[in-house]
């Protein structure tokens, strides 16, 4: 598991990092305050705070460099 902060201020960053995501079979996690969303659900997303960085944790196997390196545009 590994968490980082990301960032997505826009409505086109919100849909492309939901389908960059998906192309993985890992779970993710958006941590906002107490609420805690599928980072998958589009329709999740919009009902947080989009205005500051959100922690995002990734439930992978071991190494998530992989994903680490596909994200690194939403990473703050």
């Amino acid at each position: 598991m590994k968490t980082v902060q990301i960032s997505l201020n826009s409505i086109d960053k919100v849909k492309s990092f939901v389908n960059t995501i998906s192309q993985f079979d890992y779970d993710f996690d958006l941590v906002s305050g107490r609420y805690v969303i599928d980072a998958k659900s589009i329709m999740g997303i919009f009902s947080l705070d989009l205005s500051k960085p959100i922690d995002l944790t990734v439930h992978a196997d071991g190494d998530a460099e992989d994903v680490m390196s596909t994200l690194k545009d939403y990473i703050v």
